[in-house]
């Protein structure tokens, strides 16, 4: 299966410019805004890269996302052949880890070739943040897939828009501690409100906070363990109606 989507992927230049084409143009865009606003704000001054790092971070997330819940519509013929329900999620995760590693290593080429910036510099946390964001990103991709399975290709917009449900409470672009007493209190049950929170320590106070990482990893794993248990059920579900050979468009 790896092979099948990473041979349709790679002999496709079309495919790679448009994964590299919205993470590129929303961290140039970003990137203006930051040299616009740095003469007037301190916190830019210090840590020029901040709205840069929060882009290239949020499309990882993103990528991850779609990367998993955008799979084939060929469905009935995968599982005609002795492909394991376990199979086709490891290769989903694969080509979605290929998947980002295309669309945001593009946009991070330019933000060094244009602004100077480069993500690499925040050293081992970057692994980190990478980690905790795609297996986030698998999480709901897994679940959207599991609606898509469940109520048909009707569902396949909340891929586009499951994601985005997380991003106020993400503080992406701001600390959580503006958001309202409430929203906070959801804000800390999302693995990525403690990414972007670490992001801004390391780029502002140059401190990597290892309890920030453990408290998004250990969300994460009850995310991924849902995620996976939602995507089987709903295989599952598929295969006894004679669902699966109904995906086509």
């Amino acid at each position: 299966m790896i092979e099948r989507h990473a041979y349709l992927l790679l002999k496709s230049w079309p495919r790679m410019a448009s994964m590299a084409y919205y993470p590129t143009v929303t961290m140039i865009m970003w990137a203006f805004v930051t040299v616009y606003l740095r003469p007037t704000s301190n916190f830019l001054a210090d840590a020029p890269g901040l709205f840069i790092g929060a882009v290239l971070l949020w499309d990882i997330l993103f990528r991850g996302q779609l990367g998993v819940s955008l799979y084939s519509r060929n469905l009935g013929n995968l599982f005609v052949s002795p492909l394991r329900a376990w199979e086709m999620i490891v290769g989903q995760l694969v080509m979605s880890i290929i998947r980002t590693l295309i669309g945001v290593g593009a946009a991070c080429f330019f933000a060094w070739l244009l602004f100077r910036f480069s993500i690499f510099s925040l050293g081992f946390p970057l692994i980190a943040f990478f980690v905790n964001l795609i297996i986030c990103g698998w999480a709901i991709g897994l679940a959207v897939s599991g609606m898509v399975l469940r109520w048909g290709l009707g569902a396949e917009e909340l891929a586009w828009a499951a994601i985005f449900l997380l991003a106020p409470v993400s503080g992406v672009y701001y600390p959580i501690a503006v958001l309202p007493g409430w929203l906070q209190t959801i804000a800390h049950m999302v693995p990525t409100s403690y990414v972007f929170e670490g992001m801004r320590f390391v780029l502002l106070d140059h401190q990597f906070r290892a309890d920030l990482f453990w408290w998004a990893l250990a969300i994460n794993v009850l995310y991924m363990f849902a995620g996976v248990n939602l995507y089987l059920l709903a295989i599952g579900y598929a295969r006894r109606h004679g669902m699966l050979m109904q995906m086509g468009e």
